[in-house]
């Protein structure tokens, strides 16, 4: 942490690099160039020590209990036990897998592994119905497939990734003592992809909502038995009365697969998602060979997490609020909620007054807007009401079965709020998380506990550095609500075309100036790729818009005073650079090629540089001019918010 007057981390500076030519490299150029990733992390910066922090303080935690939290991390740590179960934990799964003799009963095994947590040929969950956010209502969403993305298993730069995982899957049913070539399941995944949405398309939240009754999703899927699902699987029969279904031309082609492949082969599909979905909870030679395709070939990390490290995070996964009613108690002081008050406070009064003097919004949508923005709400730290755990069993002994016990726990807890209200203070993240999110179907933003510290918030900070940092992150946020998805939501998070017509042309007219900016840019990690601007636009202008409004919000928090220098830096200075200092991070190139395909946030590099290239007030602020590496014509800046 810095510990000068400004909160600024000078000792990562590179001199040589002026502000005006690149930002992100003047500020973070000696650690870019002088750090060196650890062999077992894919990616490593900011984000990443905060959540090292993180990690030992929930260690802490855990090496503290001695109930459910003590007993699942244990139950992992036992690695002579592990290894002397070898793989009798998933060997009836395997044999009920042998006993399918036709499609009904590849349903019915299909279902009951999909109810243990080790399969399932699409993914469901039980969320807010986007045109009724206040009720809950099941969502289908495609799945069946085991690379990064539909992608993969059609475009030619992706070939030597196929061909790697056609041997690690053949290496893995070795493994478990089956003689299989895993070019069949590539071939019969192929396949599978050939019906999924791409992942622009899968975004648009128009195009996935999509309403079906049972007897329509029985058309939809013609001789899939579902009947035969849902008993098989325990599933309530209500919690398909009606359905969300997210890429429906998935679904109807994934139906005719399951008529046109043959049985063995499906058969075979499903030993392997039994023995993917188990594989970090086997025999060190079965977690080390999932880790050689997933960890090396995909991510380019040439070493496996210690064990330790692996025992946190699925002890986190499982308990993560009763870890973090500790985490809360030990690490965040009170005052921090009433200074992120204050912040927030300040953010949303300069999006109203943003929004009130936009020159290409009509009064009529202006309007709208701001009774949106009048009915958000953020959460700060951690919940006001915690999970219960009390009905998980957890043995300090039996590895697999916690973690099929936690998985049908949580299927459980799922299913629950099928005909019940949404539960508005519910939180999709623990406590200890260094992240944050908005919800658009309840038109909140999340803060946890883990995120709220140096170099993004610190209650004893510079405000340019708070307002750089933490208000940045919450003017992004909140800019999702008006992003080109967030947007078409309205205060109550429903699915409501608010928008005048020719509002929505000119907005859409600015993203799409954005999406060519982006579209240009080539990593410096992996420059043969290119940023999708498409894909990245949501985020993009969550970032734009949410660093104008964060500036615009530090003015505010001034009160009509003059900034004081501070290390020789004024007061807009130091936000930029402080912004800057948020995206230090290195990546493996292996880890962007996946990044760059399926991430819909662009490189830091860009998020930094190419989003502040956009803003008038850092041309002012460091005085760059035509000619600098920093500058972009006026005509080319994007300002939306």
């Amino acid at each position: 942490m810095a510990t000068n007057n400004s909160g600024i981390a000078f000792e990562h500076f590179d001199r040589s690099v002026r502000p005006q030519d690149d930002l992100y490299r003047h500020v973070n150029g000696t650690w870019l160039r002088d750090f060196e990733l650890p062999a077992d992390k894919a990616v490593h910066g900011v984000f990443h020590e905060l959540r090292d922090l993180s990690e030992k303080q929930v260690l802490a935690i855990i090496e503290a209990d001695n109930g459910k939290i003590g007993n699942l991390y244990k139950s992992f740590m036992a690695a002579d036990a592990i290894e002397a179960l070898g793989i009798a934990p998933i060997t009836g799964y395997l044999a009920q897998v042998d006993g399918i003799t036709n499609l009904a009963e590849f349903i019915e095994v299909m279902a009951k592994l999909e109810a243990a947590g080790l399969g399932g040929i699409f993914g469901s969950g039980v969320v807010a119905d986007a045109k009724d956010s206040t009720t809950n209502i099941m969502h289908m969403v495609q799945g069946a497939i085991s690379l990064p993305d539909e992608e993969y298993y059609r475009e030619a730069e992706h070939a030597e990734i196929r061909s790697a995982f056609a041997e690690h899957v053949t290496a893995m049913f070795k493994l478990i003592g089956i003689d299989a070539n895993g070019q069949r399941i590539l071939d019969l995944e192929t396949k599978i992809a050939s019906h999924h949405w791409d992942a622009v398309k899968d975004r648009d939240a128009t195009l996935t909502y999509n309403k079906f009754s049972r007897a329509e999703l029985e058309t939809l899927m013609p001789g899939f038995d579902w009947a035969l699902y849902l008993k098989a699987g325990e599933v309530p029969a209500k919690a398909f009365e009606t359905v969300i279904v997210m890429e429906p031309s998935f679904f109807t082609g994934l139906a005719g697969l399951l008529q046109s492949e043959s049985l063995e082969d499906w058969k075979l599909w499903l030993k392997w998602e039994v023995v993917s979905g188990a594989a970090p909870y086997l025999t060190q030679a079965i977690v080390n060979q999932n880790f050689k395709f997933y960890g090396t070939t995909l991510s380019g990390t040439p070493q496996l997490r210690e064990r330790w490290k692996r025992g946190v995070a699925v002890t986190e996964g499982a308990l993560g609020e009763e870890i973090g009613k500790e985490y809360v108690a030990r690490h965040f002081p009170p005052a921090a909620k009433a200074a992120m008050a204050e912040i927030i406070n300040y953010l949303t009064e300069a999006y109203r007054i943003s929004i009130t003097n936009l020159d290409w919004m009509s009064a009529e949508t202006k309007v709208k807007a701001i009774e949106k923005l009048d009915k958000f709400t953020a959460k700060v730290g951690y919940p006001d009401k915690w999970r219960d755990y009390s009905a998980l069993e957890i043995s300090p002994d039996d590895l697999m079965g916690n973690i099929l016990r936690v998985a049908k726990f949580e299927r459980d807890y799922e299913l629950a709020k099928i005909g019940v209200p949404v539960d508005r203070t519910e939180w999709h993240m623990p406590p200890q998380t260094v992240n944050a999110y908005y919800s658009p179907r309840s038109n909140e933003v999340v803060f946890p506990a883990g995120f709220l510290q140096w170099p993004y918030f610190d209650l004893n900070a510079d405000a340019a550095v708070n307002y750089a940092g933490i208000g940045a992150t919450i003017g992004h946020e909140l800019g999702h609500g008006f992003d080109d998805q967030g947007s078409k939501y309205d205060g109550d998070g429903n699915l409501n075309d608010w928008w005048l017509d020719s509002d929505r042309v000119e907005f859409e007219k600015r993203t799409k100036q954005l999406i060519d900016q982006f579209d240009a840019l080539h990593p410096s990690d992996t420059p043969e790729m290119t940023v999708n601007g498409a894909l990245t636009v949501g985020e993009n202008i969550g970032d734009l818009g949410g660093l104008a409004i964060a500036y615009q919000a530090y003015k505010l928090s001034l009160q009509g005073k003059e900034a004081p220098i501070i290390d020789g830096l004024t007061g807009d200075q130091r936000f930029f650079i402080a912004h800057a200092m948020g995206w230090r991070e290195k990546m493996r190139p292996e880890t962007r090629r996946v990044r760059i395909t399926v991430d819909p946030h662009s490189p830091e590099e860009f998020r930094c540089n190419q989003i502040i290239s956009n803003l008038d007030l850092f041309y002012e602020a460091f005085e760059v001019k035509e000619g600098d590496g920093m500058w972009l014509d006026r005509e080319s800046r994007v300002s939306i918010w």
